[in-house]
């Protein structure tokens, strides 16, 4: 019996990434990246320079900063999944769970944006370059995060480290696309952007 008060939050992460990764078919899963990626891409590209830099929300990201962070964290990720679907295990630790440039305001938006997108169809490619059939013992070590209810009636995060199979960690790319993408729109709406929800 664990006395870890969290632990259900945790399985029902890990039976999420089972049933949406790991037991999907690939093309399924390339297919849901994908329209992930093109709702991000769409998003971002709607939000003109000058609101992209505006904090809106104190102690919350920019959207530049989010774009920033989804471009590193995507693009380390990318070369683990090709390690993945190489069958090996990538090397070194796992990839940081707030991952930024070392100066995300220096990048200039239309570069970031475009960038995203040119590492969104890196990782479209590989993910068509994977036989449906294929298999591998290899998993790569991925920091989750997710938030649970605690006691008082708030919310609370969880960090953990989950070794993934190259399927459940390619979904990891859809269910961070998809988050960040909210944090966008509630900062749009803080800003006043219009059509913002």
């Amino acid at each position: 019996m664990t006395t870890d008060p969290y632990e259900a939050e945790r399985q029902k992460a890990r039976e999420y990434l089972r049933t949406r990764g790991t037991l999907v078919l690939a093309p399924q899963i390339r297919e849901r990246v994908g329209a992930a990626f093109d709702a991000f891409e769409s998003l971002a590209g709607s939000v003109m320079t000058d609101l992209a830099a505006r904090r809106a929300l104190p102690g919350e990201w920019t959207v530049h900063e989010v774009v920033d962070h989804l471009l590193e964290s995507d693009r380390a990720g990318l070369d683990e999944l090709r390690c993945l679907v190489a069958g090996r295990r990538p090397p070194g630790e796992p990839i940081p769970a707030a991952l930024q440039s070392k100066d995300p305001g220096s990048r200039p938006w239309p570069w970031l944006t475009r960038e995203l997108a040119r590492v969104h169809r890196d990782i479209l490619e590989t993910l068509d370059g994977v036989a449906p059939e294929f298999t591998t013992e290899a998993r790569a070590p991925l920091i989750m995060v997710t938030y649970a209810r605690d006691g008082a009636g708030g919310t609370v995060p969880l960090h953990w480290i989950e070794d993934l199979d190259w399927k459940a960690y390619a979904i990891v790319f859809r269910l961070h696309a998809i988050d960040h993408m909210n944090q966008i729109k509630k900062t749009l709406a803080a800003a006043g952007a219009p059509g913002a929800r």
